[in-house]
């Protein structure tokens, strides 16, 4: 069943969404080489409490962290632990904010350093695809619209989409209807209208389409070891318009070297 939301409860979803984005520039600020991905989950469930809010992801479905982190091959839901961030690596940091009972969710990847240039262009192309989906978010449109935006920029550049992983209906809990692939035909799918709230969340490799999941249920890895992307916004379907709930602060897509100077 997808849930419309009222303006008062979108007001909500944007508030929650303003700490999510403040969460992601707070971790992307603390992302350098030799960090450990265990040290910017914390870092990131402090920042989140401390504000109110609380990260959804903890706990869901048994999930054990305040994040996801997922460097390099790893697609989406990678757990923060030992992982140690190096120069060159591409780091994605998603986040769920639940806050006075509505939740946003975002994810935004970073590059560490100096990065292969292809891995630039996956992430340029990543994020020209979200918007070009989110262009699509409008009242009268179907989600299939949405789903073809984002897989011409992707595959039009030569990348690859995840089929086996969608954005979803967001709000009032973290997972609802309707699924959104980042694949389709135009047309086709639940017609979007007025005060609904979607993510919408671009997964791409720079090979196969195809990911397996590791021993520990969560963490999703491209088959064949390539890089992934992985840029999501939650964005309301309004009578003006897409209104994007998680506005980006400041997040470049590089971040500091290890041989920065402030």
């Amino acid at each position: 069943m997808i849930i419309r939301k009222s303006p008062r409860e979108i007001e909500k979803i944007a508030a929650a969404g303003r700490l999510v984005a403040e969460t992601i520039a707070h971790v992307g600020a603390l992302l350098r080489p030799g960090i450990t991905t265990e040290e910017l989950d914390a870092a990131a469930g402090a920042f989140i409490r401390a504000r109110g809010g609380i990260p959804t992801s903890e706990g869901y479905r048994g999930y054990p962290k305040a994040i996801c982190i997922s460097p390099n091959e790893v697609v989406v839901h990678g757990i923060p632990g030992a992982h140690v961030v190096r120069e060159g690596d591409l780091v994605t940091i998603d986040v769920g904010v639940t806050l006075d009972g509505a939740i946003a969710d975002s994810a935004y990847t970073f590059g560490v350093g100096e990065i292969d240039p292809e891995a630039q262009r996956l992430l340029d192309v990543a994020q020209e695809a979200l918007a070009a989906g989110i262009e699509q978010a409008v009242v009268g449109n179907r989600v299939g619209d949405i789903s073809h935006a984002v897989q011409e920029v992707v595959e039009g550049a030569g990348f690859s989409v995840v089929r086996s992983l969608v954005g979803h209906g967001v709000g009032r809990y973290y997972h609802e209807d309707p699924h959104i692939p980042n694949y389709g035909e135009p047309g086709r799918g639940p017609r979007l209208s007025e005060g609904m709230t979607i993510a919408i969340e671009p997964m791409i490799t720079a090979g196969s389409s195809e990911v397996v999941v590791a021993d520990d249920g969560w963490t999703i890895s491209t088959a064949d070891g390539s890089m992934a992307a992985h840029f999501e916004h939650t964005v309301a379907i309004t009578a003006d318009g897409p209104r994007i709930l998680t506005p980006r602060v400041g997040v470049p897509n590089r971040v500091r070297s290890s041989t920065f100077r402030p």
